[in-house]
């Protein structure tokens, strides 16, 4: 096999690549798929929103960030058949998404973690960054992880799986990015919208190029896990020295 082969079939089509599109449904699928997901896209936002109003590390906020899980991934479920879709390299072979998604995590992570030291610089931001990162700062790592892991699976099984099919061929991408941003202003900070609009246009090219969730899904998780690990030390603030006075810790 030469050289130039071997890229072709270890390299995938890029981002701008339009799979096939998905089975042609009846009027009667499409019509349960779009009220499933109109209950869904209300229920989940309302949800979403009360859960970051909950204290850091309570148990209120564990199971109310677990049911925005379970409200997205069900609902996407109940909307219809999804699929997995495909990796197509540039020689036609098709395998399923496992390196590529992963690899495009963490590259989106890098190019966050760039924006974060950005952020740091601006108040507005930087406080909304903070607001979200008290979750992990304050709660317990493995409940953390495991809630913010579930949510990024529900909302992939929901936003780019019920609801990219339920779109059809009207610019599924743009609009299902407008849905989970808008959704994602019911927890009114703005550094949560602005992730959502940038990584749900990611997430939608990523479900266009492949055809279905997996792709989507593993490249959620590895940001969302390496955002976790990574960015609360970039805003965690200093304790003032009164407290340190205070928490026999500190001695």
């Amino acid at each position: 096999m030469s050289r130039r082969a071997a890229l072709d079939r270890l390299l995938p089509k890029p981002l701008s690549y339009v799979v096939v599109a998905d089975a042609v449904e009846t009027p009667a699928a499409r019509r349960r798929r779009r009220r499933a997901v109109a209950a869904t896209a209300v229920t989940g936002a309302g949800l979403l929103g009360a859960s970051l109003s909950t204290p850091p590390g309570s148990r209120g906020f564990y199971l109310s960030t677990a049911a925005v899980a379970g409200v997205w991934t069900a609902g996407g479920l109940a909307s219809g058949p999804l699929h997995l879709g495909w990796i197509e390299s540039r020689d036609a072979t098709l395998r399923r998404p496992l390196l590529t998604p992963v690899a495009t995590g963490v590259a989106a992570f890098g190019l966050f973690y760039g924006a974060a030291l950005v952020a740091r610089r601006v108040p507005v931001l930087g406080d909304a960054v903070a607001r979200v990162l008290r979750f992990a700062d304050e709660g317990d790592d493995r409940l953390v992880l495991a809630t913010t892991l579930a949510n990024g699976v529900g909302e992939e099984v929901f936003f780019r799986g019920a609801l990219y099919a339920a779109l059809g061929p009207r610019h599924p991408v743009a609009t299902s990015t407008a849905v989970y941003a808008l959704a994602t202003t019911t927890t009114r900070n703005p550094a949560l919208v602005l992730a959502a609009g940038a990584m749900g246009t990611l997430f939608g090219l990523q479900r266009r190029a492949s055809g279905g969730l997996q792709a989507p899904v593993l490249t959620h998780a590895v940001w969302s896990a390496l955002m976790l690990r990574f960015l609360p030390p970039l805003f965690r603030r200093p304790a003032s020295p009164a407290a340190a006075d205070t928490d026999p810790h500190a001695r």
